[in-house]
């Protein structure tokens, strides 16, 4: 039986020829995730996969009943696997923000679902690292993201030369429509059809603008000339005194489709062009509002950036580790007397954080021995029948050996992997 149609398995390295998803490379690439975003003080948090589907409708309309998997429960009500987290975390702030000092910086690491079709660097599901800053309405909250999100990318060995963030503004661009438009409304479809302006034929976008009235050259005139605003600008000079200058630039040409925006945006993009967004995000101040009723008013922003484009990305760089595959050393039972002693020392090297393993079922040595090679295990390590009893140490690279005595065996073999 066949997986579902873009959905992923992990294997462990060697994965199937086929398979590019291995699940050393995932882990590489969650503990690079939570290590930079504990060195900027975030906190982990996690929601449920499953969600009500009003709350979805709540945040972004009918459109996004095409694009999420949804189903009734046996109680009736209306649920669907979370499409994104920005919701989820809402619901969670408004429910526990007062037990927390603000601002509120927290990440998480969820797989998503959307029922989309596929294509290069989008599946039916994926993991997404989010990072959101809530309580903080100043422009220097917006830099500390924006940072948070070069120095996750630098962290994976990605340089200047690798990607650029992109900035802009919801805030210029809603200006922009009401002043062309003549009022607010309609600027869901508006940012829309601006976000695909350079992915999609010109007269496509033309036809979805005829509505609100703006030709596509006011739009592509208004790119190449709008000025940075003063959060724009204040942004830039935070990141400046931090040394990120060359990893950003002012670009119009983002705007972000999604309707919840309502300040600074921004984009990741890998400089050679070769692959989608690496990440995007930006402010959010009105959506805490929104799904409250108007009740709770947080100012709020951050960022999502998924795992697809971002493993394509770092495996097309050559960036991603060689898996360690092998084990760091395998007991050999050359007599099933001596088996007591070989599971003692077995637990005393694993207790120590040694990877090993030996034989479940008695058989000869030559078998076990090929057992630790399949293993590419570094050591073979061989209980001696002496009193008092010895270990003998075999590196398998070179055959070399030495005795060392039992109450040894953790401290030499250690260091002996370590050098």
């Amino acid at each position: 039986m066949d997986r579902l149609p873009g959905f992923r398995d992990f294997f462990p390295s060697p994965s199937p020829s086929q398979e590019r998803w291995t699940m050393e490379a995932r882990t590489h690439l969650f503990a690079s995730w939570r290590r930079t975003m504990r060195a900027y003080a975030f906190r982990e948090y996690d929601g449920s996969p499953l969600e009500h589907l009003d709350l979805y409708l709540k945040k972004s309309g009918e459109e996004i009943l095409g694009q999420i998997y949804q189903l009734e429960d046996r109680s009736g009500r209306q649920i669907a696997l979370r499409p994104e987290m920005t919701p989820t975390l809402a619901r969670m702030i408004l429910s526990g923000q007062r037990h927390y000092r603000k601002p509120i910086k927290w990440f998480s690491v969820p797989q998503l679902f959307r029922y989309e079709r596929q294509q290069k660097g989008r599946l039916r599901e994926h993991f997404q690292l989010n990072a959101d800053l809530i309580g903080e309405s100043g422009p220097a909250a917006d830099a500390e993201v924006i940072a948070l999100l070069i120095d996750t990318l630098r962290d994976l060995g990605l340089t200047a030369r690798d990607f650029t963030i992109r900035l802009s503004s919801r805030q210029a661009w809603t200006e922009f429509f009401v002043e062309h438009h003549g009022r607010a409304s309609d600027q869901y479809r508006f940012f829309q059809a601006v976000d695909k302006l350079d992915r999609v034929p010109e007269e496509v976008t033309a036809q979805q603008l005829e509505p609100v009235g703006i030709p596509v050259e006011r739009i592509r005139r208004f790119i190449r000339e709008a000025q940075p605003t003063p959060q724009l600008i204040a942004v830039q000079d935070n990141l400046a005194a931090r040394g990120l200058t060359e990893y950003v630039q002012i670009d119009y040409g983002i705007v972000r489709g999604l309707a919840y925006y309502d300040g600074v945006v921004f984009e990741a993009f890998d400089r050679q062009g070769e692959f989608r967004a690496i990440a995007g995000g930006g402010r959010y101040d009105g959506l805490i509002g929104k799904l409250s009723g108007g009740k709770t008013e947080l100012p709020a922003l951050g960022f999502g950036m998924g795992d697809v484009v971002l493993l394509e990305l770092l495996r097309a760089r050559k960036l991603l580790p060689e898996p360690k595959t092998g084990v760091d050393a395998y007991c050999l039972i050359e007599e099933e007397s001596r088996r007591p002693r070989c599971l003692e020392l077995v637990q005393r090297l694993r207790e120590a954080g040694i990877r090993t393993d030996y034989g479940l079922s008695s058989s000869n040595s030559n078998k076990q021995f090929r057992q630790a090679r399949e293993l590419e295990a570094t050591y073979l390590i061989t209980p001696q029948g002496d009193e008092p009893p010895t270990i003998q140490l075999k590196r398998l690279a070179d055959r070399q050996v030495e005795t060392v005595a039992w109450a040894d065996c953790v401290s030499v073999l250690r260091n002996r992997l370590a050098s």
